[in-house]
């Protein structure tokens, strides 16, 4: 997308006033801007290795608040001219941008280049208010260099400790045997290289701990291995998938040598191998703790009966919410469903059933709230209501008596369809006369 058709989109924001509802038109800020436009091709090297201190806002063209900061942020940005430098990420285009930095609403306004994290600003969404943030995070850093203290930028907070050795003797017990995902260095004592890595490798390790483990190999004493994995120069970085693993499970590293490219690359294949959740029938009270209890979100559907929706018909709204969970499995949701009139209590609770079905809420079992579907049981119509959801849009209720309802104890759909109750005949033989005229 080009910046003039930004700026075209943007003029019509103005004049037009209302949400962006083409495609095309994801900027709200001209080329002629004050305000950089951030991607993640010029992120790093405009902010990251940079000597400035930047005010990144992160927006969503749709978002009607994000809308409504633009003419301030851009009073801020003319303000700042020479000062600070002050940027935009268009975050809804580029979510892994957003999701490196945890960006969870939107607006979200961040400062860089303080310290080695971006501080989030708290203050008034108004052009004073961005300044004088802006100007304290400027002041800030230069008293630091009067007084010679280091940023914590320059120093990385790691414990060598976290990076696992690794030998001949117990790669295959400690890599192979492991489920875990596994990042490992071949690496020469002498190497420059090498020493340029360590401490970002050390960095790297510690964000990750718990999540990926990374190990290290010194590739010119533990010979068995770098020759089976074809080492030919320092450092090589190899990647172990989760799950399980044999001599062949192994894959080329590809991204970045600083401490934030290894850990983003990490979690980005982490969340790959996350597989979809099961949609899974309520068939008792356990069905559903196990499913959502220690979930975010819950999502709750109430599927037609089967004698009003046969099992092609099932199948397909499943379908549509097995789809969504793959789409949503990054959010690490709960997903579960019941037929119509068979968990009653839990329609009652959350005032299901009033539309007809199917039905579908979206529950925070935690907060014992929870938020309804009001458009269509459609891919595109539960896939924009939990997109609002996740940004934090939408209205909740409380959970009908505060407290997890009755579960009933159910028999799970076998998948078949459902044969109608048959109709009885009834033997006239053995009736009278008068009561042969009253039937």
């Amino acid at each position: 997308m080009s910046r003039v058709v930004c700026e075209v989109y943007s003029k019509m924001l103005g004049l037009l006033g209302f949400l962006l509802l083409v495609s095309g038109a994801n900027c709200l800020y001209s080329s002629n801007s004050a305000v950089i436009d951030l991607r993640p091709n010029n992120f790093d090297n405009l902010v990251l290795n940079s000597d400035h201190i930047w005010v990144v806002e992160f927006y969503a063209p749709w978002c009607g608040h994000c809308q409504q900061l633009t003419p301030e942020y851009e009073k801020a940005a003319n303000a700042l001219k020479g000062i600070v430098k002050v940027g935009a990420v268009n975050a809804d285009e580029h979510k892994s941008l957003g999701g490196k930095y945890g960006v969870r609403g939107f607006p979200t306004i961040k400062i860089f280049g303080l310290d080695s994290k971006p501080e989030d600003f708290n203050g008034p969404r108004s052009a004073a208010g961005i300044v004088d943030a802006a100007l304290n995070a400027a002041s800030k850093k230069a008293r630091r260099a009067l007084s010679g203290k280091k940023a914590d930028s320059d120093s990385k907070s790691s414990d060598p400790k976290d990076v696992i050795e690794l030998t001949d003797e117990n790669f295959d017990k400690t890599v192979l045997n492991s489920e875990d995902m596994w990042l490992v260095e071949f690496y020469a004592p002498w190497c420059g290289h090498c020493k340029n890595l360590a401490p970002e490798w050390a960095a790297a390790a510690t964000q990750l701990k718990g999540k990926v483990k990374l190990g290290a190999l010194d590739a010119t004493v533990n010979t068995l291995k770098a020759s089976k994995y074809e080492i030919k120069g320092y450092p090589t970085i190899k990647y172990f998938a989760p799950g399980k693993k044999d001599a062949d499970s192994v894959q080329e590293y590809d991204g970045g040598r600083t401490s934030g490219d290894i850990v983003n690359w990490a979690l980005e294949k982490l969340a790959e191998n996350i597989p979809a959740p099961e949609v899974i029938q309520i068939t008792s009270e356990k069905s559903l703790r196990n499913a959502c209890e220690d979930k975010p979100i819950c999502v709750v559907s109430v599927l037609p009966h089967i004698l009003d929706c046969q099992s092609d018909c099932r199948n397909g709204y499943l379908k549509i919410l097995n789809d969504l969970g793959e789409k949503y499995k990054k959010k690490m949701w709960g997903w579960v469903w019941s037929e119509a009139g068979a968990q009653s209590n839990i329609e009652d609770a959350l005032e299901i059933g009033g539309f007809g079905y199917p039905a579908l809420a979206a529950v925070n079992i935690k907060k014992m709230k929870y938020s309804l579907l009001k458009g269509s049981f459609s891919y595109d119509g539960i896939n924009e209501f939990l997109r609002d959801l996740s940004y934090g849009r939408g209205g909740t209720a409380p959970l009908k008596g505060a407290q997890l309802p009755v579960i009933f104890e159910t028999a799970a759909w076998d998948g078949k369809d459902a044969e109608p109750p048959q109709e009885e005949d009834i033997d006239l033989s053995d009736v009278d006369l008068d009561e042969k005229e009253e039937l």
